[in-house]
Formats: structure tokens, sequence, C-alpha cells
């Protein structure tokens, strides 16, 4: 959890400790107490801009790359779910490690503590990109021939990789150094910069990808490039802040590594990693089943699915105030509050996916429209949406409830319900595709019945939730 306000039981091993300030001793009130919509909805404001700056990434680059061709398009969509791999994982996933490391030590009244966690975060970032860049590169050959990518749409697909993947690093220093921020109670300034490198981002994007006077039109690498240098000046920005003005620092002299701080990060960082991790992986593989029906059938997949990447940051929002909410409430034993908070929430997340769900699946054509004007790619997208589009309520509900799990320490139950929505959609897609012979709306049909299977198991699992002092005893 990132909110420096929610409470901490005094050790008696620390009496030194500083009494909670009346702020802090409010907000706790506040979430432990205030009306549950009204609260949810005020602490989820801020990552509103977060929100907004994802759809802004998502869009921009398939409008843009759709000007280029269907090929560059295509090759795009190819290498997205690993990028958006990149930037999910190191922003809600590993990113929600650090920022409740930090909240944690900041409550505990170790600033000394919560600044070497500061540094430890940026040596995560290098090592997470670092992994990332060479797995990745090294990979994306094999992995967009897989996906489908035959000569020039395969070219462009690793046009597009080479800079964007290559450049991890900056997107993992920024979005895990924005994360100790949030740590602090400040939502404000990450969303400020995250928003600020979506605005470079779309104003420099058309120029490098079309050039512009002099300079040359580098096509799909200048999407990449367009990505990389705002990050990057993100980065920096980030890095300025935490040396000078952020009330924990980034400090290089002085600090020793310590797997205890890495370890008090990735407890919980790595669930939300791995979950995030199986949501684009899903896309991966479901990417490689539509390629094997031709690229037409990949784009159109491709584009219904990119919507699914704005679902996500919508459930971030909401999510860590899921999570702040019910974790404070868990924690005070007041588990029936909890409890109403977690469907509370997962109920709000549920009608926001479920209404743009249900407006791109009777207008199509105001998704699809943006990034292609092939006749036969816009059948196929509005064909996914028609049919998977009704189920983004489903997955809206998976989306809220995986929050849920995050408040009471159960990851693990979200973990599973997801990992068997990608092998249902995936399982039932081959079966549709080769045994029943149901082509195109066979495979989208079977996507929607996985939807259905996360659904109804993290519901399960949620509801089994036990409280502990009632496990105890069985």
């Amino acid at each position: 959890m990132n909110d420096r306000s929610l409470s901490i039981s005094p050790s008696s091993s620390a009496p030194q400790k500083p009494a909670a300030s009346p702020a802090a001793a409010a907000r706790t009130k506040l979430l432990l107490e205030g009306p549950i919509l009204p609260t949810l909805l005020r602490l989820a404001a801020p990552n509103i801009l977060t929100l907004l700056a994802f759809a802004g990434v998502i869009t921009f680059d398939g409008f843009f790359l759709g000007r280029i061709g269907t090929n560059a398009l295509a090759g795009a969509s190819l290498a997205f779910p690993w990028l958006m791999m990149v930037l999910q994982t190191t922003n809600s996933g590993m990113g929600a490690g650090v920022s409740s490391a930090i909240a944690r030590a900041l409550g505990a009244g170790r600033r000394d503590r919560a600044d070497a966690l500061v540094f430890h975060a940026f040596l995560l970032a290098l090592g997470i990109a670092a992994i990332f860049s060479t797995v990745l590169l090294l990979g994306a050959p094999f992995m967009f021939r897989w996906m489908g990518g035959r000569d020039e749409m395969l070219a462009d697909a690793l046009s597009y990789a080479n800079v964007a993947l290559g450049g991890a690093v900056v997107i993992c220093v920024s979005n895990l150094l924005g994360n100790t921020v949030r740590g602090t109670g400040n939502m404000s300034f990450p969303a400020a910069v995250l928003i600020g490198c979506v605005i470079v981002h779309i104003a420099i994007s058309p120029v490098l990808i079309f050039g512009f006077g002099p300079l040359p039109a580098l096509g799909p690498a200048g999407a990449g490039w367009g990505l990389v240098i705002p990050f990057a000046g993100g980065s920096a920005v980030m890095i300025w802040y935490l040396r000078s003005r952020a009330i924990v620092r980034l400090k290089f002299r002085g600090v020793t590594p310590r797997w205890e701080l890495f370890a008090d990060i990735l407890k919980v960082g790595v669930p939300g990693l791995i979950n995030i991790a199986i949501t684009n992986l899903s896309v991966v593989v479901l990417t490689g089943i539509a390629g094997q029906m031709g690229r037409d059938t990949a784009l159109g997949y491709a584009m219904g699915a990119r919507l699914e990447y704005i679902l996500q940051p919508i459930a971030f929002g909401f999510g860590t105030a899921i999570v702040a909410m019910v974790g404070t409430n868990w924690g005070a034993r007041q588990y029936r509050r909890a409890r109403e908070i977690a469907w509370t929430g997962a109920t709000t997340v549920v009608v926001v996916c479920g209404t743009i769900g249900l407006i791109v699946a009777l207008q199509p054509g105001l998704w699809i429209g943006l990034f292609s004007d092939d006749a036969e790619v816009a059948r196929l997208g509005t064909l996914y949406l028609h049919i998977v589009g009704p189920a983004y309520l489903l997955f809206g509900l998976g989306l809220g409830l995986f929050y849920v799990t995050l408040g009471v320490g159960h990851a693990v139950a979200a973990m599973n319900a997801n990992a068997v929505r990608m092998v249902a959609s995936a399982a039932g897609g081959l079966a549709a595709i080769y045994w029943f012979d149901l082509g195109a709306t066979g495979f989208f049909f079977a996507i929607a019945v996985g939807f259905f299977a996360y659904a109804a198991l993290i519901s399960a699992a949620v509801i089994r939730f036990r409280e502990p002092a009632a496990a105890g005893t069985r």
C-alpha cells in the first residue's frame, strides 16, 4: 500500500516511535469510519491522471502508426504487449512493492530506512530493465515470428521493439522512482511527471515517425524513440526531485545494498508483477493463435485487445484506494466493513469497465476506426468487440477483486485465477479453430469464456477468505 497515513501498531521494542500526526490520524479515521463509496472515489481521484496518461500512450501510438500502413501497425502490435509488460510491471506491479515498503518505513518513523529503500528501488529498476531488455530483445525475432510476424510486418515489429525495449531502463527508473514518491503519500507529483511524458510523447512522435524538414522519417522506430525520450526526461526529473525536494531522498553514497531491504520490496512486488505478467502473456499467446489465421485476424484481435490495456489502468486507479481501505479495515479487524468495501470497490470497477465494453460492443467503430481503415481488419476488430466487449464487465470484476486480494494479503488466489483465464482462453481458442472449425468467431467466444472463468474463480476465492482469528481456530 502506498498511503503513508495507514495506521501501524506501535511496537514494544520501539518506545521512541513518534505519535501519529493529526493529519495521519484523521486519514486513518476516514478509512475506518468514512462513507465507503465517497471515500473510495476521493482516494482514487489523483490516479485519474495516471489513467489518462496510459490511455494516451495506448491510443496515440496506434493512431500514428496506422497512418503509415497496416504492416507498421500490425508489426508494432506484436511488440506492444511486451512494452506494456515493462510499463505495467514497473508501475503497478513491482511499483506496489516499492510504495508499500516506503510507506511502512515512514509510518514506523524510520526515515533512514525509507531513504535506503529509495536507493534499493533504483538498483531494482536497473536490474529489472537489464533483464527485460536482454531477454526480450534476444527473444524478439522468435517471439514475433510465432505471433505471426512475416516479412515487412516482422521488420517493422523489430524496428519498434529494438528502440522501445532497448530503452526499458528509462521506463523502469521513472516508474519505480515515481512509486517511491507515492509511498510518501504524494500522488500528484508522479502523476504530473507521467502526464508530462505523455504530452511530450504525443508531440514528438509524429515528427519522429513521419519526419519534418531535415529530420528523416524513422517509421516504427520513431514511435519507439517517441516513448524512450520522454521517459528519459521523466527519469531525470524523478532523480532530481528525490535528490533535492522529496520527503525521502535518493542517496548514492554511504548506502550499502542489503538483501533484507530488497526482500521488503519484493514480498509485495513479486505477486503484483507476476499477475500483470500473466495478463500481458495472455495477449501474447492469443495474438500468436490469432496470427495462425492470418495477419488480418491477428491485427483485428490486437486492436480489440489494445482497449483492454486501458481497462487495467482504470482498475489501478481505483485499486490503490481499494488496497488502502480494505487493508486498513482488515488490519483493524473490521472484517464486515472490509468486505463491504471490497465489493463496493469491485462493483465500481465493474460499472466503469462494463460501460466501456457495452459502448464499444454497440459502436465498435468508435475504437477500431482510430487505428485502421482496412476493411477486413475493421470487420474482424468489430467482430471481436461485438463478442468480447460485453465480457469486459467480467474482466473489470476480476481486476477489481485482484486489489482486494492484495489488501488482505492473498494475491496468490488472484494470480491462479488469471492463469486459468489464460489457459482457458488459449485452449478454448485452439479447440474452436482446429477442432470445431469455428474460425475467428469461435476464437473470440473462447476469450469471452476466459473472462467468465477469471471472474468466477476470483469471486469464489474472495468469498472464501477467512478472518485471521477464525482461520486460526480451524
